[in-house]
């Protein structure tokens, strides 16, 4: 008995060790499989056509040249992804009894109660237009863009245009007197009373005949080849400090903002009694309109 005994105490000790030490099995959870929702047929062929249209055939990725054209594209293909109904759903144009129970179905009653349903169709929120949106971008295609190159081009042909005037009009005057005759070219520029660029201020009615412009060198007939090569380098130089001036839309300061006409102290031309003067800045005098 007593032999009998020790065989049945090891046996349970050895089956609370096996318990104990064997590590348990996690029972496996199965989950439920998920079928993504089909794209339509119409979007799928919308994103497969290449980013300059669909009967063009694109260059590689990231050397396509930025042209009004490609951007064009962009903003009517985002439009056109936009318009897809992916869902299939129609948004409601009014409120029924129909949409308000699904409305109401489809959320708890503390946070989608028929109160907010109601108020969502009375004064829906407006969300915040993006900083840039379709729209803008499409406007800005139509009006403003233009490519890298002619950008270059056109703040090359504005400092040419400003030095030429700083040279012949104000070569022998201080660095504060060719500024000022500066100065009233980006005012007149900035006017709106004047073109809007500094060539076209400085060269308005040059083509209506001898002495029919606003600047007479612009229309003497003289050639505007630079003769003295130190005072045209002056004029360059400062030409592309203005004119960065000009093209960020920050003050010149020489003369007051106001200031759109200037004339020599040896002359006085009659429109000087009809406006006021605000500087004499070396052999220069500058009014601004009353």
């Amino acid at each position: 008995m007593r032999a009998v005994s020790h065989v049945l105490a090891f046996g349970a000790l050895a089956l609370v060790l096996f318990i104990t030490l064997v590590p348990a099995h996690a029972q496996t959870l199965r989950v439920a499989d998920v079928t993504p929702l089909q794209v339509p047929a119409d979007l799928a062929t919308l994103r497969a056509q290449p980013a300059i249209g669909p009967t063009v055939v694109g260059v590689a990725p990231g050397q396509q040249p930025l042209t009004p054209a490609l951007l064009a594209n962009y903003v009517a293909r985002q439009n056109e992804l936009r318009a897809v109904d992916v869902l299939g759903l129609q948004v409601p144009d009014e409120l029924t009894s129909d949409v308000l129970m699904g409305y109401i179905a489809r959320g708890s009653i503390n946070d989608n109660s028929a109160v907010s349903a109601i108020a969502s169709f009375t004064s829906p929120t407006r969300r915040p237009e993006p900083a840039l949106n379709t729209s803008m971008l499409a406007a800005y295609v139509e009006t403003s863009y233009q490519p890298l190159e002619q950008r270059l081009q056109h703040a090359d042909a504005e400092r040419d245009c400003l030095a030429q005037a700083i040279y012949h009009e104000a070569r022998g005057e201080s660095e504060a007197g060719q500024l000022a005759v500066a100065n009233v070219i980006v005012n007149r520029a900035r006017s709106g009373k004047f073109p809007a660029t500094l060539c076209g201020v400085i060269y308005q009615n040059a083509d209506k005949g001898f002495h029919r412009c606003q600047f007479t060198f612009a229309c003497d007939g003289r050639t505007d080849a630079p003769g003295e090569r130190r005072a045209w380098a002056r004029s360059a130089d400062l030409a592309q400090s203005v004119y960065a001036e000009f093209a960020l839309g920050e003050q010149v300061g020489a003369v007051p903002g106001s200031a759109l006409y200037y004339h020599t102290t040896n002359v006085s031309p009659s429109w000087s009694n009809t406006y006021n003067a605000v500087a004499e800045i070396g052999s220069h005098i500058f009014y601004a309109p009353n």
